[in-house]
């Protein structure tokens, strides 16, 4: 089982790949599944540029057919996301839109951060997953700007962070083995 953690944010001083390499540095602690860490920004993807919806999987650019495929490799991912303007940042809006079959039936997990822990960035990719045919998990790790970070900007998690983080990855891990099956029996 191969599980992606997603990088949010593509800004410099931005706090999603500190907040990745965490989440990754507990989920390296288990044995139920292989975890790599995705970071949006090394793929430098424009805005939206296919000229065919995604669904039909006719992808014109490199850049596109590149992340596709890195995201096609994965089982199920963790989505680390900031909370920009009460929502997703748009990078990771951006990135999640250019995949369709590559996310269909597989399994999603959140960590996010901010002044309430990211929770209404979270609820937004809540109902993109939706639409995208990826089974969300219920637990989610909501790290807070004014209690897991020193100074705003520091990662400093409180010790039952980590338990947030591993209650998420047990139904993610879960979830993904029963998409898994799912996948494995459509393909027969």
């Amino acid at each position: 089982m191969k599980i992606a953690i997603i990088t949010g944010t593509t800004r410099p001083g931005r706090k999603s790949l500190a907040v990745a390499e965490w989440v990754k540095s507990i989920a390296d602690e288990r044995t139920d599944a292989t975890y790599e860490i995705v970071d949006i920004a090394e793929y430098d993807l424009p805005l939206f540029d296919e000229p065919m919806p995604t669904a039909y999987g006719q992808y014109a650019n490199d850049h596109t057919k590149r992340f596709n495929a890195k995201i096609g490799e994965f089982d199920g991912y963790v989505m680390v996301t900031g909370e920009y303007n009460h929502s997703t940042p748009a990078a990771l809006t951006n990135a999640i839109t250019f995949p369709y079959n590559e996310w269909v039936n597989k399994a999603v997990g959140f960590v996010g951060y901010g002044s309430l822990g990211g929770s209404r960035s979270i609820e937004n990719l809540r109902l993109m997953a939706a639409e995208l045919q990826m089974a969300d998990v219920r637990t989610a790790a909501y790290l807070s700007l004014f209690d897991d970070f020193e100074e705003f900007t520091t990662l400093a998690p409180r010790d039952n962070q980590k338990e947030s983080v591993n209650g998420m990855l047990d139904q993610l891990v879960a979830w993904a083995g029963a998409m898994k099956t799912l996948r494995e029996g459509a393909n027969a």
